[in-house]
């Protein structure tokens, strides 16, 4: 073999497992699992400026907005919803490369308002930095919960 495949060959095995192994995620006391002290995490839960985003905000039903999710989780490239709950879902987006994987998680909690907060948790399960990956998905979803709901409302 000479060097450049051996190369390739060894960085394929070690990267193989960067998909890593599930984390404990879910909803406990009313919120979401908090960002480890890595910078490849969001949470609308977050107290920590670098880790905190804004949770999405819309006017409807649970059962339609889940609903909704899990369309707009299936519309994005390299998902897959894994758990849907009453006012729950989680989604897995595995990077196209090297396989890496992130675990994105909803969060609706019941509320006596038209509008329904989304709370919102994405988080790399491996590595350090994420390059902002989290964050751009996060508000990518935003965006078309937002045309969404404009184009619903124009409907009624």
């Amino acid at each position: 073999m000479n060097k450049l495949t051996q190369v390739v060959f060894t960085s394929f095995i070690l990267l193989t497992g960067c998909a890593g192994k599930a984390p404990n995620l879910g909803i406990e006391n009313g919120q979401l699992t908090q960002c480890p002290d890595t910078p490849n995490c969001v949470s609308s839960f977050s107290n920590n400026e670098k880790h905190y985003i804004k949770p999405i905000m819309i006017k409807g039903k649970r059962l339609e907005i889940k609903n909704d999710i899990v369309n707009i989780v299936n519309e994005l490239k390299n998902s897959k919803v894994t758990v849907t709950e009453n006012s729950y879902v989680r989604a897995e987006f595995t990077s196209k490369v090297f396989g890496f994987v992130d675990d994105v998680e909803f969060y609706f909690p019941e509320t006596k308002s038209k509008d329904t907060s989304i709370h919102i948790r994405s988080g790399s399960r491996v590595g350090y930095s994420d390059f902002n990956v989290n964050r751009e998905r996060v508000e990518k979803i935003r965006l078309k919960f937002e045309v969404l709901n404009v184009n619903g409302s124009e409907s009624m």
